[in-house]
């Protein structure tokens, strides 16, 4: 396994990021590579990503969600293997640090070559910083989901 961990801060109230984070299905939007995500229940996911011409599906399940401090999850079927956290944490009234942490196994010789030179760590900080610029361009969440798992 893996693992990736990068932050970025956001100039949003921590509930706006929060929001935001459980809006699945605009991922596409600011993650490169995400083509498509269904959110099938409130803790199921179906990802359709598509990288360096290789389409990949899997079934992501959140395993842990706690308004406006995390949402965790794991792969439970598909083509990807991983599994992490993403936690926010409030600077100050407009201001929201996002955290992300995660486990990954590559697949194959071309991922894990891959993995050594650091593609994924800069694939999730070039995510992050897109983030950033969606949430704070928008300056309102398109949604939210406030439920707990």
């Amino acid at each position: 396994m893996s693992q990736v961990e990068e932050s970025v801060e956001v100039r949003v109230p921590v509930r706006t990021a929060y929001n935001q984070w459980t809006q699945f299905e605009s991922f596409p939007e600011f993650m490169e590579g995400v083509e498509r995500i269904e959110q099938r229940s409130d803790t199921l996911t179906h990802w359709v990503t598509k990288v360096d011409g290789a389409v990949r599906e899997f079934d992501a399940e959140i395993t842990e969600q706690i308004p406006d401090e995390r949402v965790a999850w794991t792969t439970v079927a598909g083509e990807a293997r991983q599994a992490g956290v993403v936690t926010f944490h409030r600077i100050d009234d407009t201001t929201t640090k996002v955290m992300l942490q995660m486990d990954f196994e590559p697949d194959g010789f071309a991922e894990t070559v891959g993995d050594k030179l650091g593609v994924v760590k800069r694939q999730v900080t070039g995510d992050l910083k897109r983030f950033k610029g969606f949430i704070e361009s928008r300056g309102a969440e398109t949604g939210s989901w406030r439920g707990e798992v």
